[in-house]
């Protein structure tokens, strides 16, 4: 059989000229399946003809291609579609050839989530918290490297266990979801503090509680010598602007911290930014004005207020 693979998010945001394109971990999954059973696997071309085509798709802002055939196998959150892969494709090692840019590995400890933020599709997606790999299983023979994309991995004690087990193994590790920071306490501070991280330390803050958890979580790793200028807040940010502010504000205070802005985006719930979110976002916090200038600042320059 000829397989087809269709990246809906690497072909959108190719056309976009993005420089970095996250791999597809369900299509590494099917790539590994089908070559094991000697077939035949590319990405798809719509001038060719092939025996099956797959097509998966993360985010629901990434337009669908009028071109795939109807009969096209479709998966991901972006396609408002929330099946499993099949056990058999699933156990398979990722196939990391077809993203030859890609020198770390990719994966799970844990699936799903306790939380149900309005904002998040994953209890919805996998349910409740509860193992699924340990790490020797992910990682690579040919990289040091492992980026982690489990949804809140210290929520449960098996993930922070994996997590233990990953100190002095030699391998660099990205939680690249972001940790809850109301769920660190001394203990896993000083387990945080002696992983070696690819970069970051990672956490969220979508609302204004979750600022004096980041502010104690951020003590707690200084303890252990994790200085804030190693920290990375995701920061939601919904139509409520001086909300917002507020926590960039706060935040601020942890000296070199990076802020990283995401405006509310849920095409499911009919949620879309308005132009003042995408400023904030796109150009307030991603130009590094918010380390000069609160936004109600930044919003008279621009004369937006």
């Amino acid at each position: 059989m000829i397989i087809g693979l269709h990246d809906a998010d690497m072909e959108h945001l190719n056309k976009r000229r993005h420089k970095k394109v996250f791999p597809n971990y369900a299509l590494m999954k099917i790539s590994a399946y089908h070559k094991a059973l000697g077939d035949t696997v590319e990405w798809w071309n719509s001038y060719k003809e092939y025996d099956k085509v797959y097509s998966s798709k993360i985010f629901d802002f990434t337009p669908e291609n009028p071109l795939l055939p109807s009969d096209t196998v479709k998966g991901g959150t972006g396609y408002g579609l929330f099946t499993d892969l099949p056990k058999e494709i699933d156990d398979m090692f990722p196939d990391y050839s077809i993203y030859p840019d890609c020198d770390y590995a990719i994966g799970y400890i844990t699936r799903g989530c306790p939380n149900n933020c309005r904002w998040c599709v994953v209890p919805h997606k996998e349910g409740a918290i509860r193992p699924y790999r340990i790490w020797e299983q992910l990682v690579r023979p040919d990289s040091n490297k492992l980026v982690l994309m489990d949804n809140n991995i210290l929520a449960c004690d098996y993930g922070i266990e994996q997590l233990k087990s990953l100190i002095d193994s030699g391998y660099q590790i990205d939680l690249n979801q972001g940790m809850d920071a109301r769920l660190v306490n001394d203990s896993i501070a000083a387990i945080l503090a002696n992983l070696k991280w690819i970069k970051y330390i990672r956490f969220s803050c979508d609302t204004i509680p979750q600022i004096e958890a980041i502010h104690n979580a951020a003590a707690l790793l200084e303890k252990y010598g994790v200085k804030p200028y190693r920290l990375f807040i995701y920061l939601l940010v919904t139509e409520n602007l001086e909300n917002a502010e507020c926590r960039v504000e706060q935040l601020k205070k942890l000296k070199g911290v990076t802020i990283y802005a995401q405006a509310e985006r849920n095409e499911r719930l009919g949620i879309k930014p308005n132009k003042l979110q995408l400023e904030f976002a796109q150009r307030y916090i991603y130009s590094g004005s918010y380390r000069r200038k609160s936004w109600s600042e930044y919003a008279r320059d621009k004369g937006f207020i």
